[in-house]
């Protein structure tokens, strides 16, 4: 699917695709204790690498993947977001992961907003999920206000094998909520 590499702002951040000055930012989220506790664990910077590569090329081979999310105030990397769905997956993610410092600021709930309306417009998937640990209350509440609502549990494929909880909702049920929040 060829896709223009999108540049989306909102009032406080800028979501576009990674590119290699992220890499910093990236391996510093990827080495956060708090972050990583619901996220697979802390990553050696050359685990960190490949994941980073591993979405810079789901971006070069099908369009679409993690927006590296860019504080508009300093212009620092503070985390990712967006679509994404590796081979074996328990469905179209939309998910988020944000650096701790920034945790409670609300930036995981505009950052997604922006990145489901883009990835509903864009790439035409009829639904989309969050896999999100069972423990990790702040992003469930980032879910719930998105609107999705816990479908089931599902182990995500291996390497990484953690159980997790599916939240999710249809792309009609997203429109329908946009249209509700334009009131």
């Amino acid at each position: 699917m060829a896709v223009t590499a999108p540049r989306l702002e909102t009032a406080r951040l800028l979501l576009r695709p990674p590119i290699g000055d992220d890499f910093e930012g990236w391996a510093r989220m990827a080495a956060d204790p708090i972050t990583m506790a619901t996220l697979g664990g802390v990553q050696p910077r050359a685990i960190a690498w490949r994941a980073f590569v591993q979405m810079a090329g789901s971006w070069s081979l099908y369009g679409f993947g993690m927006f590296s999310v860019i504080e508009r105030a300093t212009g620092r990397w503070i985390g990712r977001v967006g679509p994404w769905r590796p081979d074996g997956w328990p469905g179209n993610e939309v998910g988020w992961g944000l650096l701790s410092e920034v945790h409670g600021r609300g930036y995981a709930t505009e950052a997604a907003v922006t990145a489901i309306d883009w990835t509903v417009a864009t790439l035409g998937w009829n639904d989309f999920i969050h896999c999100i640990d069972p423990s990790n209350h702040r992003s469930i509440a980032v879910a719930i206000r998105l609107g999705s609502a816990r479908l089931r549990e599902a182990d995500l494929p291996a390497p990484i094998g953690q159980r997790i909880d599916v939240y999710g909702q249809t792309t009609a049920e997203w429109r329908r909520r946009a249209l509700l929040r334009a009131l």
